[in-house]
């Protein structure tokens, strides 16, 4: 009701009660602190930015200050804008990109990137990787270190089923973190912006991108494309590492986002071990321990030492879809899963085997009529890096282009041969004259 319709009810039941009604201006001045009080809860927004402090608004009602690093993590994903193969070439979409941001720094602290659409089991994996002390070979081109890495007090996301899990709950129980939601979308500046950041400036310029509008989709892109989900995790995490986290930052002006991170410390973080976040790992439907020791994964036989023990046994397992070559083997004692050993596959103890890529396999080896084994899977490996070592870039397919194209505009051979027989040289035109140097002879004969 607005402040006269309430002038009127009150006149009203005034009337009602025999009482002299109060006048209009005192209902106003009665109802003022009350239509304050609403307006503010109506257009109540994140305290924001107050000076170089930053504080957020939870979905609960309270004020969520961010006083240092570590203090609190953010989370969220996206569609990548590009189209990825498998390492034979056929295209298998574009993938998830699940950031960890840390809010106080900006400052990128862990990624997954993968095809499963957002889950409480990708929130985890990203989580893993942001908690973990971040180790990388010299394929992924790093100028510096990864340096990111510790556990984060609060966890702050937008209203998503997966980040209301109970699966995320009982992780953030057991890490010791407290998991917060956004009051409003527009709230999660801090982790949406970096997202477009990645598609301007390093998405749009690889190959087989198709742009944030399926109406202005590159013609091209599914020809384009041909890059792997292996390598292009190395190209973004080439660019975080090498560029985004080592940008200033905006609200400071003299410190990058990786040296806020790591003045804005209070502690020197705990390196966890791999084992405490195996909670973190994707968890996979039961399997059997066959005699000696063995099990089968994905169409790929896994052996592990001190499994022979629990054969006929029924086992849980863990692993991280980048690299399944190791899964980790768990027993269910009552309410907790107990870990037993490592298992490796064999024949690929040396390579780096991904779901997908294992997925991919298998289904190229059944549909050439073979029989999948360790083996057949480890010759497909071997070979994955073909497809995308052959393909032509588009400029060595213009240049071909070109190039084809001044082939036709010369005569072939033959027309050499029949213009040759058309119009046969004379001897006089077939001998090259004699040409001198007039200044050398000048100088050699004094004329």
């Amino acid at each position: 009701m607005t402040r006269q319709q309430v002038a009127v009810r009150v006149r009203a039941r005034a009337d009602e009660l025999g009482v002299k009604p109060p006048s209009h201006m005192t209902v106003y001045r009665i109802l003022q602190p009350l239509i304050e009080k609403q307006e503010k809860a109506k257009s109540v927004r994140s305290p924001g930015w107050r000076g170089s402090r930053l504080a957020m608004k939870t979905r609960d009602g309270k004020d969520l200050s961010v006083d240092y690093s570590n203090h609190v993590w953010q989370c969220d994903h996206t569609r990548v804008d590009a189209l990825l193969v498998d390492q034979h070439g056929k295209i298998l979409g574009r993938p998830w990109l699940t950031t960890v941001v840390d809010s106080y720094s900006r400052c990128i602290i862990g990624i997954n990137l993968g095809y499963d659409a957002p889950s409480s089991q990708v929130v985890a994996l990203a989580l893993r990787h942001a908690i973990l002390p971040k180790q990388y070979g010299s394929e992924y081109g790093l100028h510096q270190e990864w340096g990111t890495y510790g556990l984060p007090e609060h966890f702050y996301t937008d209203g998503g089923k997966d980040f209301r899990s109970n699966h995320l709950q009982q992780i953030a129980i057991q890490l010791g973190f407290v998991c917060h939601l956004r009051n409003r979308p527009s709230e999660g500046g801090i982790v949406e912006r970096p997202f477009k950041t990645f598609n301007t400036e390093l998405f749009s310029n690889l190959p087989g991108y198709t742009g944030s509008n399926v109406q202005e989709r590159p013609e091209e892109a599914e020809k384009e494309a041909c890059l792997t989900l292996r390598q292009l995790e190395q190209q973004l995490a080439r660019y975080i590492v090498n560029h985004y986290n080592q940008r200033i930052d905006a609200r400071m002006g003299d410190q990058t986002r990786f040296q806020r991170w790591e003045s804005g410390l209070i502690a020197v973080p705990d390196a966890m071990s791999e084992r405490d976040l195996d909670i973190c790992l994707m968890k996979q439907t039961r399997r059997q321990i066959q005699r000696g020791g063995y099990l089968q994964f994905e169409n790929i036989m896994y052996r592990g030492e001190l499994l022979a023990g629990y054969a006929g046994e029924s086992i849980i397992l863990r692993f991280d879809p980048r690299d399944i070559t190791t899964i980790l083997v768990y027993r269910q004692q009552g309410n907790r899963e107990e870990f037993v050993a490592r298992a490796f596959a064999q024949n690929l103890e040396t390579e780096q085997l991904s779901l997908d890529e294992a997925k991919a396999s298998s289904r190229k080896i059944r549909e050439a009529g073979k029989t999948i084994s360790n083996r057949s899977i480890l010759a497909e490996v071997r070979e994955r890096e073909t497809f995308v070592n052959q393909k032509p870039t588009k400029k060595e397919r213009q240049k071909a282009e070109q190039i084809e194209l001044k082939k036709a505009k010369q005569p072939s051979l033959v027309e050499v041969e029949q213009l040759e027989v058309a119009f046969p040289q004379t001897q006089e035109e077939s001998e090259m004259p004699e040409v001198f140097d007039y200044e050398q002879m000048r100088e050699d004969y004094g004329f």
